[in-house]
C-alpha cells in the first residue's frame, strides 16, 4: 500500500512539474536563431524564445515577429510550453535589448505596425511588460498597442521587404 501511494504521489508530482512551465533562460553569446542560425547578441532589437515540450533548451528568435511567424504558422508539431519575449521597456537601448528581461509573450503589450526594423532587418513587433511604455513607444514610432492573441496571422506570415537601417534611438 506504501509503494502505491509513492508512485501515485511521484507521478502526480510529475504532471504538475510538466504543467508548470519552465522559466526564461538567459540569453548568452552562445544563442542562434531559430531560422537564421546566427547569435542573437549579434543584432540589435527585442529578441524572442519559445519553449516547446519535449526539448530541454528553448529555440531562440533574432526578431520577436520571427517568433509570432512560428507560433502562428503550420510547420510547427510541438506543444508550447511558454514564450518569452524581450521587454523593450526595460532594454538599455534599441542596440542592447537585455540578456534577462524576458517577459511573458501571452500577458505582453505588443507594438504592430511601428516604425522600426528588427535584427534580421524585417518591421518588427515591439513587446512590453507595461502597457504605458507600449504606448510610449507607439506614439513615438508609429503603430498600435496589442496582445499576442489579436495579432493576426497573416501580419507575421506575409513576405516584407528586408532591410538594414539604423536602429531607433
Amino acid at each position: 500500500m506504501k509503494r502505491l501511494l509513492l508512485a501515485v504521489l511521484l507521478l502526480a508530482a510529475c504532471r504538475e512539474e510538466e504543467a508548470r512551465a519552465p522559466d526564461p533562460v538567459t540569453m548568452t553569446g552562445d544563442a542562434l536563431g531559430h531560422f537564421c542560425m546566427m547569435q542573437l547578441d549579434q543584432h540589435p532589437g527585442p529578441k524572442a524564445q519559445i519553449h516547446l515540450a519535449g526539448l530541454p533548451d528553448p529555440i531562440f528568435f533574432s526578431q520577436v515577429r520571427d517568433a509570432l511567424a512560428y507560433l502562428k504558422g503550420p510547420e510547427r508539431d510541438a506543444d508550447i510550453r511558454a514564450i518569452y519575449v524581450s521587454d523593450m521597456g526595460r532594454a538599455a537601448s534599441w542596440d542592447l535589448p537585455g540578456i534577462d528581461n524576458w517577459t511573458d509573450a501571452t500577458t505582453a503589450y505588443f507594438v504592430v505596425g511601428a516604425d522600426v526594423r528588427g535584427g534580421m532587418g524585417a518591421p518588427e513587433i515591439v513587446p512590453f511588460s507595461q502597457v504605458e511604455a507600449a504606448q510610449r513607444f507607439a506614439e513615438d514610432k508609429g503603430g498600435e498597442v496589442m496582445m499576442l492573441d489579436a495579432i493576426p496571422a497573416e501580419l507575421v506570415l506575409a513576405p516584407v521587404d528586408i532591410t538594414l537601417e539604423e536602429p531607433p534611438t
